[in-house]
Formats: structure tokens, C-alpha cells, sequence
């Protein structure tokens, strides 16, 4: 988990492991979002895209409710990275250590709709890309020089929630995978989503 020559905050590089999971293929949508809000007579925010884009302009609440309604959790920032890698940690990136070549008219005005590249090595698709995803942990810069070995799950308190993976409204508009985002989880942004984890019984 991180790496040596990123940013400060993925430093240093260390061995974590993480207890079996589950991870949603694709990124949670408008479609499944709003079957959500209508069982639970939520209010719906800003809406962008079809029933297939990626939900959008949710915060950490709303994404931390609907993962409780659906069954499951946001996943700690180990486990989106052990995901994101597909299996390949040598990787800068789910498909390898190049930038992919992006085509000049793809997330000009928003995200794609989910699924549309080839998955990674576990069968995940836009991870790194598209909306940035909630992640469960508090964010601290220097986490990393005291994290747990096994199955780390962030620090205690702090002021904003992690976040991870690239989104469409950046200049540069895919992450690497050691590659870590922080706001306040009262924040909503139109390039914030999130994917539905779950533990292994």
C-alpha cells in the first residue's frame, strides 16, 4: 500500500492485509441510488447523467446510508487499494504503468456511464476513474507511518474522510492507485460517488 516516490501523504510504501471482502463491479449508479431514495423517502440531490451513470453529488452521510440500507459498508482505503490493483502491485495503475490514452470528447461535461472500459484483474470496472469514491477511514496525512499491518482501518477522528480513484472534472483525470483524496464528509461535489463493499460471512 502507497508508494515511495509519490506524494508525501502515500508515503512510505507498506505491507497491509486485508480480511476477505466483496466490492461492487461498478461504481454505485443514479439508477440504484434512486431505488434507495424512493424505499427510504430521501431527498434526491443533484442529478447527473441516466440510469447508468454513477450517482454524483452525495456526501460521506448519504453514501455511508445507503450502503447500510443496501446491506453492506464503504470500504476502508486498504481495501479500495488492494482492489483497485487488480492483483498486479507492481502497477501504477489498474491496467498497468502508462496513462491510458483518453479520447478528447470522453468526460468533458461529466462521468461516463459505468462499465463501459475493460475491468481490471478482479473484474472491477472505472476504478481509478470516472467519480472519485468515499472511502470509510478519517484521512491523515501521516497515517501511513503508524497504520496496523492487518486490515487497517484509518485513525480514530479527524476533520475529512479519504476518498480515492480519479474523476472526470480534473485536468489530469485518472489516479494512480496509491493515490489518496481527502474533503469533509458534509461536502457534495458533482465528481464525488462512491461503491458498496461488503464483508465476507
Amino acid at each position: 500500500m502507497g508508494q515511495d516516490d509519490g506524494r508525501d501523504d502515500e508515503r512510505p510504501a507498506h505491507r497491509v492485509t486485508v480480511a476477505p471482502f466483496q466490492l461492487g463491479r461498478t461504481q454505485v449508479t443514479n439508477a440504484q441510488y434512486d431505488a434507495f431514495c424512493k424505499a427510504t423517502a430521501r431527498d434526491r440531490h443533484a442529478r447527473f447523467g441516466g440510469p447508468e451513470h454513477p450517482v454524483t453529488s452525495v456526501n460521506w452521510f448519504d453514501a455511508v446510508a445507503y450502503c447500510h440500507w443496501a446491506g453492506g459498508r464503504l470500504p476502508t482505503e486498504a481495501e479500495w487499494e488492494f482492489a483497485a490493483r487488480g492483483g498486479a502491485e507492481a502497477w501504477l495503475y489498474p491496467w498497468g504503468s502508462e496513462l491510458p490514452s483518453v479520447p478528447p470528447e470522453k468526460w468533458q461535461h461529466g462521468p461516463e456511464p459505468v462499465g463501459l472500459d475493460a475491468p481490471n484483474g478482479y473484474g472491477l470496472f472505472d476504478m481509478c476513474c470516472n467519480v472519485h469514491e468515499w472511502c470509510s477511514d478519517w484521512y491523515d496525512a501521516g497515517y501511513y507511518a503508524v497504520s496496523a499491518a492487518q486490515n487497517p482501518g484509518g485513525p480514530e477522528h479527524g476533520t475529512r474522510r479519504a476518498s480515492r480513484g480519479g474523476a472526470w472534472r480534473h485536468h489530469i483525470k485518472v489516479s494512480r492507485c496509491a493515490a489518496r483524496t481527502s474533503i469533509p464528509p458534509e461536502f457534495r461535489y458533482a465528481d464525488y460517488g462512491f461503491r458498496l463493499a461488503a464483508d465476507v460471512v
